[in-house]
This record gives structure tokens, sequence and C-alpha cells, in this order.
């Protein structure tokens, strides 16, 4: 059992002389604004005003519990086969060495009762917590399971020569058997660890390939041999409610899972390939993508101005961006932040991603006439004050909602385009009418997600001047500024990156605007008129002010932005 110091994590820290009173009244502050429960450690960390080492030797002094270098110290075999994977990723642990009746077992979070109850029933063994970094036992968890599962997929006997062969009841059989079941298991599990958006599963003549997409970027994780292919693509079908059956037609299905305490969505869309069924798995985690307004990473300025637009009593207002750049997230944040028991809000969406409290929320389905146009059109009948389209595809979609936005109601919706301005043009060519775009827009909020620096090992770098010109800075501007790139270590994988942020643009519709779209003139006009009258700040000029703080690189502002002429 674990000795608990009486004196508080932080307490200990400020009389060790490892941190400064006023770095901790910053951490509580940052820790009581976050939603996503972390502890204080954790965001002493996040905010480096600690190394992940040095947290976790204070936290041993504190519980009185030892460290362990998994790098160094890695776990016997004999211990790995004592506990299931899915338990020991679930529960961020990895059992190290038995000695008799006693299992030492690497812990993130040493107090964690629970899982060392579950451990002592699960193995009958006493418990014996030793505490590691999370990114290592993340790290020996993949290494040591997947292999184990990978081997144990190899030595089977069961050998598939030819899936088209297969009828339903082999293909049920398969996808029932233990080996399969937890070969499925631990690739969903790893990639909820990994903060993985999607998994894709996907069949080559001769391996089958599986890759995480983690902050919008694929990476490639171990994979099963290719003669299983059947069974696990099988075994996702049966999850989630489709029918194994039919391997020459698209289909589309969802599955709920519960994972270290909390429950995942995940959104199932399969295709037929040459080789065989592609299968991508959307991970929706309502805890990570339910955003508040202040965490999307909007500057002051925008934020405070955003959020004014959105108390506005009626009119349209659009996020763009590609596919994957975050709209959703930033109406749902905006959703919320208007949200009181005096308002009646709705939405139309295709598909509903995540559920909202006191939100009443439509599933677009148009194989029974549920189109977003026709839901809107019955929205409008419910006596809604706010409405929320997913997306605005054509003609008939684009009227009905200015004629909302005309009659008193305030909507959110999102347009594909690639800058704010673009928007106006492309409600134009969708065939909207100039004179009621120009009544009912009143903003446009244009927005990318950048990859941000690993804060365990990002370091000062300089540019290249060449480089640095892209985004219209010359080499000996940056004076005053750390510019800084992650040097790549197992917390984030080797890339250097852990997490994102947006960038933004924002336009105001305001009058002059309003006879520009009137006129038709064309989105440069619009946006240079912004630019000059309303110093909007470009996505380019705000992620490369991001990367002058040292949050990003300038490489990766330029891997998601439009280059922009600054030779003016």
């Amino acid at each position: 059992m674990l000795k608990l110091n009486r004196m508080r994590l932080g307490d200990q820290l400020i009389h060790e002389g490892m941190l400064r009173p006023d770095q901790l009244e910053s951490a509580l502050s940052e820790q009581a604004r976050m939603r996503d429960g972390k502890r204080i450690g954790e965001v002493l960390v996040s905010l480096h005003y600690l190394t992940e080492q040095q947290l976790i030797s204070a936290l041993s002094r504190q519980l009185d519990c030892s460290q362990i270098d998994l790098t160094n110290e890695p776990p016997e075999i004999e211990a790995l086969t004592l506990v299931p994977s899915e338990f020991a990723l679930r529960n961020n642990l990895v059992p190290c060495r038995r000695r008799e009746n006693t299992l030492f077992v690497a812990m993130a979070d040493p107090q964690d009762i629970v899982a060392t109850d579950d451990l002592h029933l699960l193995t009958g063994l006493d418990i014996v917590p030793m505490i590691a970094p999370s990114s290592d036992i993340r790290r020996v968890c993949e290494q040591h399971y997947m292999s184990r599962m990978i081997q144990g997929v190899q030595e089977a006997e069961r050998t598939i020569e030819d899936e088209e062969s297969l009828d339903v009841a082999d293909l049920q059989k398969m996808a029932r058997e233990e080996l399969v079941i937890q070969m499925v298991n631990l690739i969903i599990n790893q990639a909820i660890q990994d903060r993985a958006s999607d998994i894709h599963v996907e069949p080559f003549e001769k391996e089958l390939r599986v890759r995480y997409r983690v902050d919008g970027v694929l990476h490639e994780v171990s994979a099963p041999p290719r003669r299983y292919h059947a069974a696990l693509i099988s075994r996702i079908k049966i999850l989630s409610d489709l029918n194994i059956a039919e391997r020459r037609l698209p289909q589309d299905g969802r599955m709920k899972i519960r994972s270290a305490g909390r429950s995942i969505d995940l959104r199932i869309s399969t295709v037929p390939t040459v080789f065989g069924e592609s299968c991508v798995m959307r991970i929706l985690d309502k805890q990570t993508a339910m955003m508040g307004l202040p965490d999307l990473g909007m500057t002051h300025e925008m934020f405070v101005h955003f959020r004014r637009l959105i108390q506005e009593p009626h009119g349209i207002i659009l996020v763009t961006g590609p596919t994957g750049s975050g709209k959703t997230t930033t109406l749902y944040a905006a959703l919320n932040e208007i949200y009181s028991i005096e308002k009646k809000i709705i939405t139309v969406e295709d598909p509903v991603e995540y559920q909202l409290n006191g939100v009443n929320q439509i599933q677009v389905q148009p194989q029974i006439g549920l189109t977003f146009a026709n839901g809107l059109r019955s929205i409008v009948r419910q006596d809604p004050d706010v409405i929320m389209v997913g997306e605005i595809r054509d003609q008939e979609t684009a009227e009905i909602a200015i004629q909302a936005a005309l009659t008193g109601h305030l909507v959110f919706s999102t347009l594909h385009t690639n800058d704010a301005a673009g928007a106006v043009s492309r409600l134009l060519d969708m065939g909207a009418e100039p004179y009621l775009v120009a009544s009912s827009l009143i903003g446009v909020v244009a927005q990318r997600l950048v990859r941000l620096n690993c804060p365990r090992c990002k370091k000062p770098y300089e540019e290249k001047p060449e480089v640095l010109r892209e985004v219209g800075i010359e080499p000996g501007d940056t004076e005053g500024n750390m510019m800084m790139h992650g040097e790549g270590c197992p917390e984030c994988r080797g890339m250097g990156f852990r997490g994102r942020s947006g960038i933004y643009e924002m336009l105001t519709v305001d009058e002059p605007i309003r006879g520009m779209i009137t006129r038709r003139d064309p989105a440069t006009i619009i946006k240079q008129h912004v630019i000059r009258t309303q110093n909007m700040a470009t996505m380019m000029q705000d992620g490369r002010d991001r990367a002058l703080r040292g949050l990003t690189t300038i490489q990766e502002v330029l891997r998601v932005c439009q280059r922009e002429d600054f030779s003016g």
C-alpha cells in the first residue's frame, strides 16, 4: 500500500525548490479552466514548469513509490502473460516482473486503487505499483502486446488461401475466434491511447496495413498477417451491425465501446478494393471533441469578436475549410457558448457526431427523403431560436437557410472553401440571389488545424531564409522571437508534434461588403477590402505568428495554408 505524504504535490515542489509559488498559482488556474480532468502534475509539465522526469521523481518521493526505467528494465515475458492487453492499455499500466506471490507493475498513476484492486482479482497476486512515465508505458505496451499478438497469429494453424471462397458461416466462425477478438480490441484500444482520430485497415496483395491518423497525419503500426484480413473485417462488421455476407458494396455503420471509463463512438466505413474490403473507423471521443470556445486557439481579439457575433439575434454565420479542419468542433463550441434554457436550438447533421445536452439534433437520412433541405424546412416550423445545418451543399439548402435567417433565426453552417471571402462566391455559384446573401450573411470564419510542437522535446532552431520568405518574413525580422521545433521523442512517437490547434481568419459582413456581394465582386476584391478596413489577419499570418511564438513550425503552417503573395 502506498504511503501518501501529507504535503500536497505543489507544496512539496515549492518546498524542494523545484517550483515557484506564482508558477503553482498559474498552473492551478489553468487546471480549473481545463475540461479534461488533468492532474496538477500533468498541467505543470504541459506549462513547461517541470520536465516529465522531474514530475515522476517528485511523485515517487511524495507517494513513497519506486521508479522504474522501462527502457533499461524491460518487462519479463512471464509477467506480461499474466495481464490481458486490453486491461493494460485501458489502465495505462504494464506488468514488469513476478516474484513468488507478488507482481510488480509500472503505472502512470500509482494511486489508481480501482486498477490495482482489479489487477489483484485478475491475477490473484499482491500488487506493488511502481511509477513510470505514461509515454514509456504506452510504448512498451504497444511493442510487447502487439508483437505477442502477431506472433500468436503467425503460429495459428488456420490458414486462409482465398477470401472469395469463404461463406457466411466461415466468416461468422472466424470473427468469433478468441485470437481475432483480441486482435480487434487491441487495434482499437491502442488507437484510443495514441489519440488517433481514424483507424485505417487496408488490404494489399501481400500484406495487411493498419494505420492511425494522429494529429491529422497517418502513421503505420504493427499489423497481423494478410491472411487474417477477412476475419478482422468480419469482426468489425459484426460489432457495427453490418452485413458480413456483402463484400461487393460499400457499407456504413456505428459501434459504441467503453475505454478508460468513458464512452466512445466509432463510425465504420467499408469499401471494396481490388484486394478485398478496406475499412476506416472514425473515433468519436466526446470528451476530447467537446471544446469550449476559449479552447479553440483563437487570438484574444478574434475570440472577443467571434463571441460577440454569435450573440446576434439573426443572420447566417459560416465556418469554412476542408474536411478534417475542425469546423464541426467550432460550431459545437459556439452552440455551447450561447446555449441557455431560454433558447431552442435545433441541428440537422450528417452524421450526428456528438450529442449536445439541451440541443435537438436531427440525423440526415437521404434514403427516406430526410435531406438537409427537407430537415431544415421542417426545423423552421419548430419555432427555434438557433439552427445549425451541418453543411450547405446545394441551392435548395442555401435558399432555405437564407430565408430562415431573414425571418429572425440565427443560422450556423459550414462550407468547403479555401478562405473566408470564398464563402460568398460559393453561395452565389450555388444559385443564391446576391441581394439575399448580402442581407442574411453576417460573418464567416475560415480555419485550418496545425500540429503543435511536442512540449517534451521542442528545441530552438533557425529556419531557412527561403522558407521564412514564403510566409512574408525577412531573415532579420525574427529578432526577439524564439522559433521552436520538436526533435522527436517517445511521447510524440518521434514526430516532433503533439496535439493540434486552429488557425483562423474572420470576415464580418459590413455595408461596403454587402454592396460588393450585390455587385458580385470577386472574392479577391472582398478579401483585400477586409484586410484593409477590418485589419483581418489571414490564416497564413495567424499561423506565422504562432510559429514565431514557438507553438508550431513554419513548415507546418505551409503544409496546411495556401501560399500568399507577400511581395506587396
